[in-house]
């Protein structure tokens, strides 16, 4: 499929299943994209074989980018790895 949002959905509902805590990382101020949904974003760019981060954000659906930026999503991205690959070997 090259759907980046029919992608995500599927990938964010198996994530659900496996475990239905949305965020991991405790943060001071609520984030508008949850924990998980940003390892469904990870996951599917890693499915599709999106390279490049620039790539990554012009797919990105209009609902998904508004709600981070490029520099909040690297650095969530990093303190999530542990987390990704939990999921990604079950």
């Amino acid at each position: 499929m090259h759907n980046f949002q029919a992608n995500y959905d599927k990938i964010l509902k198996v994530l659900k299943e496996l475990d239905c805590k949305m965020d991991y990382l405790h943060q001071i101020r609520k984030p508008k994209l949850r924990d998980k949904e940003l390892i469904a974003i990870d996951l599917t760019s890693e499915y599709m074989s999106v390279d490049s981060e620039c790539q990554l954000f012009r797919m990105l659906p209009a609902g998904l980018s508004s709600k981070i930026e490029r520099s909040v999503y690297n650095r969530r991205k990093r303190k999530l790895f542990s987390l990704e690959n939990h999921f990604a070997r079950h």
